[in-house]
């Protein structure tokens, strides 16, 4: 049963400049229970369209097409009931934990206020529940007491994640959870995310840019360029083998463990992220794309299907004399 859906959902800011299209058209389901991974590079929409389905971009963001919990459409809601269905259906891990907390009040105050705010505990029972989620995430009880600066960015992380289990939702978006932690923390916060999505049944949509930490942790992986979806399939797939060329550079981006050659010399791909003020005509990526047809730059490129139950948006993966497949991409 789907418990997100994603219908053509675009995102465009408004600056003095003119208008920025951050997210163009992304269409996703989500069935209760499964995880899926947004990765890209910075500028390609993933957080932008993370924030989306929470109502939490500034002012200037218009955002269009539907965002449908549980069926019921989150751009069209009032704002009580989006505020009941934030931390109690949906809760968000924020990218950068130490700007996520509040530095002068305590961790335990910090943790307890969603359950407070949704009227899911009183103040003295609060405090039992705070001492269970510590635990849960790895963390003593006697941890509530202190403040943020107190803590390691790995046990700042664990605390974000504690704070979005609090009300017991059942969906969870991470927004780079791993980000500026070292290897061995990074290690042990996915851990405990793989733990608890076992444990609770928990949907999940986790957004970073390495793609081998996605295909770890979620079911399926959807890959984003100048803010449009342009691969989609089961995670190990996509990483171990991708149709895309851009989810090619992405995955030969990191070092393989154990592969002094690519550890020496990993690879790279060559060029920036376009100006989404000024997109490239046709495929967007087709400027840095290493098999790049003549046809590319003029070419309404439309997700085909590239396998089962895969989907890449390349001209390489085109059936021959075939109309565009459904754009609506299913995790299940």
């Amino acid at each position: 049963m789907a418990l997100l859906e994603l219908d053509d959902v675009s995102v465009t800011y408004r600056i003095a400049a003119g208008e920025v299209p951050a997210v163009r058209g992304v269409s996703l389901t989500l069935d209760a229970g499964t995880a899926l991974g947004v990765a890209g590079e910075s500028g390609s929409g993933k957080s932008t369209l993370a924030m989306a389905l929470l109502r939490l971009l500034p002012r200037d963001a218009r955002v269009g097409g539907r965002i449908l919990l549980d069926g019921d459409d989150v751009l069209a809601m009032k704002w009580g009931r989006l505020r009941a269905v934030r931390w109690a259906e949906a809760s968000i891990v924020f990218q950068g934990a130490q700007h996520g907390l509040n530095p002068v009040q305590r961790i335990g105050d910090q943790i307890a206020e969603p359950l407070l705010v949704h009227g899911l505990a009183k103040p003295d029972s609060a405090r039992g529940r705070v001492a269970e989620l510590l635990e849960q995430v790895g963390l003593p009880a006697w941890r509530a007491r202190s403040y943020p600066h107190e803590l390691s960015g790995g046990q700042r992380q664990r605390i974000m994640i504690a704070m979005a289990l609090a009300c017991s939702p059942r969906l969870i978006i991470a927004d780079e959870p791993t980000t500026a932690l070292d290897v061995m923390v990074q290690a042990q916060v996915l851990t405990l995310i793989k733990e608890l999505l076992a444990e609770r049944g928990i949907s999940l949509i986790m957004i970073s840019h390495d793609l081998s930490v996605l295909a770890d942790v979620c079911d399926r992986l959807a890959v984003m360029y100048a803010g449009r979806v342009v691969e989609h399939g089961p995670s190990r797939e996509v990483f171990h083998d991708p149709k895309h060329p851009y989810s090619a550079a992405l995955a030969a981006a990191f070092p393989t463990v154990g592969d002094p050659v690519s550890r020496l010399a990993p690879k790279g791909l060559g060029g920036d992220p376009p100006d989404p003020m000024d997109l490239p005509p046709g495929c967007s990526f087709h400027p840095r794309c290493p098999v790049a047809l003549d046809e590319c730059p003029t070419l309404d490129v439309k997700l085909w299907p590239a396998g089962p139950e895969r989907r890449a948006a390349c001209v390489h993966v085109r059936p021959e004399q075939a109309e565009p497949a459904e754009t609506t991409l299913e995790v299940s």
